[in-house]
């Protein structure tokens, strides 16, 4: 993988870090408990669920200027209205909030994640590398509690391009000093981490994952795969 020193290694946030999609189970059954009795038919509510995150998935990252809690409390109304029933004034607004600050509470990186963070910035320089709309990230790292885990934290949504454009990442390579060739991307994504590695020529990626491998005929091919981030020191011992 070359003979150059490791330097830096950048970490992705969601599902890599924190548990965001199982932070986002359990907000979606508390909003669903919270519902029961407040619709004229409570049978919708699951399919109201469903077209909320469909929504939330589809979502922009940069969604033109209307604040992201506006936008998010639209997505709940637009669900309600979508399967025929009444919303009640106030109801999509209380259900964002509530989705909203069940998921936050839950991002927590676990101890043992948070103990590794520590020990490998003793060796080298570590930085956060997120997607997403950018108060989120945001609001996402301070519920986390992250932030003096990392030299540098880079939020895409704040930035013209995101995963896996190449300029997020050399952008990243040049606030931490070191050239591409010295730094590391690990990720649980392989459209937007490790394909955004490859094609910013980082030195290697990692790919967290459960699979042994990528799906058959999958174009992106991690240099590692671990399923989980506690075992990246012996992926960096076999790299030195």
């Amino acid at each position: 993988m070359g003979s150059e020193v490791l330097k830096a290694i950048l970490f992705d946030l969601d599902n890599t870090l924190i548990d965001t999609a199982g932070a986002g189970k359990i907000a979606i059954e508390t909003v669903k408990d919270f519902m029961k009795g407040k619709l004229d038919d409570d049978t919708h509510i699951d399919e109201i669920c469903e077209r909320f995150q469909c929504k939330l998935l589809h979502e922009a990252s940069s969604p033109g200027g209307t604040p992201i809690d506006d936008v998010r409390t639209r997505h709940w109304a637009q669900a309600i209205q979508e399967v025929g029933s009444t919303c009640p004034s106030g109801l999509a607004a209380k259900c964002y909030r509530l989705w909203k600050s069940t998921r936050l509470r839950q991002l927590r990186i676990p101890p043992a994640c948070r103990q590794l963070l520590r020990e490998l910035r003793r060796s080298y320089k570590l930085l956060l590398l997120t997607n997403g709309e950018a108060q989120t990230q945001r609001e996402k790292v301070a519920a986390a509690r992250c932030r003096a885990l990392f030299d540098a934290v880079v939020l895409c949504g704040e930035h013209g391009e995101e995963k896996p454009a190449a300029s997020v990442f050399l952008h990243s390579c040049g606030l931490l000093g070191v050239r591409p060739s010295e730094c590391v991307m690990v990720g649980d994504s392989l459209d937007t981490d490790i394909q955004g590695g490859v094609n910013a020529g980082l030195r290697a990626t990692v790919w967290i994952s459960a699979a042994d491998c990528p799906p058959s005929g999958c174009p992106v091919q991690p240099h590692h795969t671990i399923p989980s981030v506690l075992q990246l020191p012996a992926v960096l011992d076999r790299m030195q």
